[in-house]
């Protein structure tokens, strides 16, 4: 049997009998009828526009995280700045430094969702390399060194003064761990959370996998918690309290026409999030926005189900109500248009 064909056994094994890593078509098929039971209360397939009407689709797809910032009060947010696809790299440098924005850098497309063409990039010649590969606007955001990093599912009426947090999730980001003799690279191979990223990892030219790691110590492999690129999902829901939900109302009300979506972002320790305190948004997620502690890999496929439906009521709900007071939902047309955009957008990107 050929490495190749081992290595395809072993991630079919892993995937099939850990549901986390099922294609979304398939985690979501079962809870979809109930999507479908919504949409005709609603008349419409594209209520889940009017759940956040400030945001572009209300958030549930190809929506532009530039225009999201934008309405989020700056002290809650990393540096951050839109590069057009025209600019050159002496206006990106300007862009930065007057941002105060240094390397290293994270960028991200100003389009895009699961982590697509998200990189942490190091260098002036790395960002030169990203530009050319993006062809689309992009964001170069400061790269924040906060230790913990969250999502957190928000949730409030447009009836109600009062919201919700539904979902904490803790993200562990993909890490391996030495034990003095063994290389990156067969560490790698032995844990099946990094295993299935090997590929994708022996594309990053800046990890060294025959460095040796001394006892205990630690190389983190994907600077950031994206579920797609093996980071793990934690159920932290139990941490919400009143201060949490009172610091993550205030936050939310400064954002007009947000009802329903997820923060991701850092801080500095539990005791400072519920206070509001040195924390960084990276994203705000709309409609489109999953409570990702059901990827927790202790949480039952069938009780998912049910945290989802939970929360397709709850984006009905503030849809609904939002309708009532003249925001329209999205039509067939805009829908298609809107998906031709996304199509052509994600084409025009040329990484590997």
């Amino acid at each position: 049997m050929s490495n190749l064909t081992k290595f395809k056994f072993r991630s079919f094994y892993i995937k099939t009998f850990s549901w986390e890593y099922w294609p979304m078509w398939l985690v979501y098929f079962p809870v979809s009828f109930y999507y479908i039971y919504l949409a005709i209360k609603a008349r419409s397939f594209f209520f889940f526009s009017a759940s956040n009407p400030s945001i572009e689709t209300g958030g549930m797809f190809f929506e532009s995280k530039w225009s999201i910032f934008k309405l989020i009060p700056k002290e809650y947010y990393p540096s951050t700045v839109l590069v057009n696809k025209e600019d050159d790299v002496t206006v990106i440098s300007t862009k930065m430094k007057g941002a105060g924005i240094e390397f290293p850098v994270i960028a991200k497309p100003d389009r895009g969702e699961r982590g697509w063409c998200v990189r942490k990039i190091a260098s002036a010649n790395e960002l030169v390399c990203y530009k050319k590969a993006m062809r689309v606007d992009f964001l170069i955001q400061a790269y924040v060194h906060y230790p913990l990093e969250f999502s957190i599912f928000y949730y409030r009426s447009p009836h109600s003064e009062k919201g919700s947090l539904t979902s904490v999730t803790l993200k562990k980001l993909l890490t391996v761990t030495g034990d003095g003799y063994a290389t990156i690279e067969e560490l790698i191979k032995r844990n099946n959370r990094s295993f299935l990223q090997y590929f994708k990892l022996k594309q990053n030219k800046q990890i060294d996998f025959s460095r040796i790691l001394a006892l205990g110590e630690q190389e983190v492999l994907v600077p950031y918690g994206n579920h797609v690129l093996g980071a793990m999902f934690l159920d932290y829901n139990h941490i919400i309290d009143e201060a949490l939900v009172n610091t993550f109302d205030y936050i939310s009300k400064q954002i007009d026409g947000f009802y329903f979506g997820r923060y991701d972002l850092r801080c500095t320790s539990i005791e400072d999030l519920k206070m509001g305190k040195n924390i960084a948004i990276l994203e705000l997620n709309g409609a489109g926005a999953e409570p990702s502690h059901i990827y927790d890999p202790r949480f039952s496929f069938f009780k998912a189900q049910k945290v989802i439906a939970n929360h397709y009521r709850m984006m009905y709900q503030a849809a609904f109500i939002n309708k009532q007071a003249g925001v329209p939902f999205m039509s067939f047309k805009s829908f298609k248009n809107t998906r031709k955009l996304e199509k052509e957008y994600k084409q025009s990107v040329h990484f590997i």
